[in-house]
């Protein structure tokens, strides 16, 4: 892997989480329970571990935790499923193109844009749809529990 390529992708998605936001929930559309599933199978979708670190040597009490950079390509109609982010906190920075999410606490669909970062964790379930006519090109930054993962979760 090339240390400087990874190095100053994590730094600028850490420094995006501080200066851009992503797309967010109108407020009158938030519900506890707005959508309890979406779509269930990957389409169109390329989802590629660029590097990774294992925790459990670096913290004590995170063994089997491995904190992860992923740079995903959903094409036009592609879809990125269903899946929850409990035990698993990610950060999701739009690079280029656009992907809609549809969020459990939301009754509309949420845009995301370039430059905009989306803030996965607990208690939030959903799953993303491209629906425009260019590649959405994201990089995600999450902690992955391997000791729980079924072969289904590995990448979402």
């Amino acid at each position: 892997m090339k240390a400087p390529l990874i190095l100053g992708l994590a730094l600028s998605l850490a420094a995006a989480a501080t200066s851009a936001s992503a797309g967010t929930c109108p407020a009158d559309q938030m519900r506890a329970d707005a959508r309890t599933s979406g779509e269930t199978m990957p389409a169109k979708v390329t989802d590629t571990e660029l590097s990774f670190i294992a925790l459990g040597g670096e913290i004590n009490g995170l063994d089997n935790r491995r904190l992860r950079l992923r740079r995903l390509v959903v094409q036009p109609g592609g879809v990125v499923p269903w899946h929850s982010h409990t035990d698993r906190p990610a950060l999701i920075m739009t690079v280029s193109g656009q992907i809609t999410e549809y969020n459990s606490t939301c009754a509309v669909g949420i845009d995301h844009k370039a430059g905009d970062v989306a803030q996965e964790k607990k208690g939030v379930s959903h799953w993303w749809k491209n629906n425009g006519k260019v590649p959405a090109v994201l990089i995600a930054a999450d902690i992955k529990n391997d000791a729980d993962a079924k072969p289904a979760d590995d990448h979402m």
